[in-house]
């Protein structure tokens, strides 16, 4: 059985409120362009159903009402004990395989995606996704290309063995700091973009007003001169267009630990 995503989105967001609504291109929102993508290549990238998890507040009324508008099925839970919505959502809809995404992600790889859901379709670990030389998860990093499986058993195992605050508001952290209890597998990110490492100023994950800026400048200069949404063309524009961007992301990585 492929593996189910499960997309991650609220609109209660600290830092930049209401980022998942907001128009980012034209009259889309983040979540209507990665909606847009995952829908369109779901057989390509071997995912066997999409679903978004969100919170029970009213306030989150148009995530259900974007996703409803895109046809995946919708979850809805805890707001902040992020843990528990996706075991919910996972156990709502017999899921054991899921492919956790993170609905800010808007320049997620989808070649690794794709590697990532075939390989863990055919492996029995719980948790299979992407690492730095140092053995960092890439779900740590600031690139924003990367994303992460896991089963439903593990995360089952995670909320049982510990009830601390900051492990069932990620998800997965739990999983990949305790290795130990948990069967792992995760990949170098330089086998899937080449060179990636060395480049420690990228950050294309969204959390503040000047990440959306930047980000929005970038996706909408990339559609309007038909570029590919993949790693290698982004860094490529980027150096080409606007090595101006490194300042802006080295100082919002400063800023915002992981």
């Amino acid at each position: 059985m492929n593996p189910t995503i499960i997309i991650q989105a609220r609109t209660g967001s600290t830092r930049l409120p209401s980022k998942m609504i907001k128009h980012f291109y034209e009259d889309k929102s983040v979540l209507d362009i990665l909606l847009d993508r995952l829908n369109s290549n779901k057989e390509y990238l071997s995912i066997s159903d999409i679903i978004v998890a969100t919170s029970e507040k009213k306030e989150d009324d148009k995530i259900h009402e974007i996703a409803s508008r895109h046809g995946v099925k919708v979850y809805r839970g805890s707001e902040n004990d992020v843990l528990d919505r996706f075991i919910a959502a996972a156990e709502h809809y017999g899921v054991e395989k899921i492919i956790r995404i993170c609905a800010d992600n808007v320049f997620l790889d989808l070649e690794s995606l794709r590697f990532l859901s075939i390989v863990f379709s055919e492996v029995v670990y719980d948790y299979v996704s992407f690492k730095t030389s140092s053995g960092k998860p890439s779900i740590l990093t600031h690139y924003g290309f990367w994303t992460e499986g896991v089963r439903l058993s593990a995360l089952k195992k995670a909320y049982a063995m510990t009830a601390e605050k900051i492990y069932h508001e990620h998800v997965t952290n739990y999983i990949y700091n305790t290795p130990d209890k948990f069967r792992i597998l995760l990949f170098p990110i330089d086998d899937m973009v080449k060179g990636i490492e060395a480049r420690t100023n990228i950050r294309l994950t969204l959390d503040t007003k000047d990440d959306f800026e930047l980000q929005q400048q970038l996706f909408m200069e990339l559609q309007e001169k038909g570029l590919q949404n993949s790693p290698k063309t982004i860094i490529e524009y980027i150096d080409t267009c606007h090595p101006e961007f490194y300042i802006r992301m080295q100082d919002n990585i400063n800023a915002n630990t992981k």
